[in-house]
């Protein structure tokens, strides 16, 4: 940690979601980082994910300055599309990375460091790009692995077009100083590529720790007051979440006469949200409820309020690698859960025996896990997540994760040979 107040190291902080977005790494982690004794830059979007839409309260401009809590936030013009439809989607990525390159370039201040974190591809680009001509060590912090993601998520499946994203993914990989990954089995695909060892460290990371709000937010009462055990989805309704699945599990258990058993849930936006909601329609389902999605600060009473909490991918090997980011925000809140994906997502709580684990895109394993959880009582489902809980307090605290950021940050920011007190605002 730099210790000292009048020698603040600049940081800037590029990552193309968030806050008011649901952003993993958000303005909680930017004001952590200021603690370390970093002058921080955010250099972002205007919000739109995920649904595509833009915000209320936001329009685009060429670029936007704020300041939050200390936090110098940039947001740059981009295209806002987060939709199923691939041209909207590319549009939406090179225009930021576009945005991102000529702003790193030639209107940001000089900085010690560039944290990057990485989802898509795009903004590590941009960042490793600028380096030609300021030279800034870049760390990039690696959420999904390109372009593995891509087929996964039926975005592009295409082999002309994958080997030349593949090239561009492993010309970062090779020009930027540090790689932060989210899981082992990354630095595995990772090694086989040729990255070395000593470039890489796994920190599998927190959540974002709010506290609950002080009053319960509007619309809660649909969860609040539903039928049965309450079993909540927050997050991203998109292709890759494979949530049709999850329908199937409730038609399951109302076709064989326990409509009441529980209630699926249903919190957030996505690509996938009407053809869900239309299709629940279509089965006639009445034990399935579409909240809508809500602010950041007000998803930690919702998971409060449910019974059980699910977590749902795609069955694909690239999956098997990946923790989806709502899993360290499930066990925070101290709740069963269902893990619906294979490999590291489901030995995480199988390690901290938290919850149940079945094969994604099985909605008979579902209804059967959803019956054992109903069937249980009230003080063994709350064993289960304080065990959950216990873990990530242990394991995958903010404040450990951080302190791992910090020795990064430090050790990289000192090969810097730019004196920031020399630099220009």
């Amino acid at each position: 940690m730099i210790d000292s107040p009048t020698e603040r190291p600049r940081l800037i902080f590029l990552t193309q979601f968030y806050d008011p977005e649901p952003a993993y790494k958000g303005q909680a982690f930017a004001e952590a980082v200021r603690e370390m004794g970093y002058d921080v830059e955010v250099v972002t979007g205007f919000p739109n994910y995920p649904g595509g839409r833009l915000y209320d309260g936001y329009r685009i401009w060429p670029w936007q300055r704020s300041v939050e809590n200390g936090i110098r936030i940039t947001r740059l013009a981009m295209y806002p599309s987060h939709n199923a439809g691939k041209v909207g989607r590319i549009a939406n990525y090179l225009s930021f990375f576009c945005s991102a390159f000529l702003y790193l370039c030639f209107a940001a201040r000089r900085a010690n460091l560039i944290y990057v974190y990485h989802p898509p591809l795009t903004v590590g680009l941009a960042a490793a790009a600028s380096r030609w001509l300021h030279g800034r060590p870049v760390i990039v912090d690696i959420h999904d692995l390109w372009p593995d993601t891509l087929p996964a998520t039926g975005m592009i499946s295409s082999p002309r077009i994958l080997r030349w994203i593949d090239h561009a993914a492993s010309w970062m990989y090779r020009n930027v100083q540090f790689i932060i990954l989210h899981t082992e089995g990354f630095g595995t695909k990772l090694l086989e590529r040729g990255v070395p060892q000593e470039k890489m460290k796994t920190i599998i990371g927190w959540c974002n720790e709010h506290r609950l709000p002080d009053n319960p937010p509007e619309g809660i009462a649909r969860l609040t007051t539903a039928p049965g055990l309450k079993l909540l989805y927050a997050g991203n309704l998109g292709p890759a979440q494979a949530l049709d699945s999850v329908l199937g599990a409730a038609e399951i258990l109302q076709r064989n006469g326990q409509p009441t058993l529980a209630t699926f849930c249903f919190l957030g936006d996505g690509v996938s949200k009407d053809k869900l909601e239309k299709r629940a329609g279509e089965l006639g389902l009445e034990n399935v409820v579409f909240l809508p999605r809500v602010s950041a600060r007000d998803v930690p009473a919702y998971l409060d309020a449910a019974d059980a909490l699910l977590v749902h991918l795609r069955d694909e090997p690239l999956f098997q690698i990946t923790l989806p980011s709502k899993t360290q925000a499930y066990l925070y809140a101290g709740k069963p859960i269902i893990m619906a994906v294979l490999g590291e997502a489901a030995c995480l709580i199988e390690r901290a025996d938290a919850g149940l684990c079945i094969r994604p895109e099985d909605p008979e394993a579902m209804a059967k896990a959803v019956r054992r959880l109903a069937h249980m009582s009230s003080d063994e489902r709350e064993a289960m997540g304080e065990r959950g809980r216990v873990y990530y307090e242990r394991e995958l605290s903010m404040e450990r994760g951080l302190r791992q950021f910090s020795e990064i940050f430090d050790r990289i920011t000192q090969l810097s040979t730019f004196d920031y007190r020399h630099g220009r605002d």
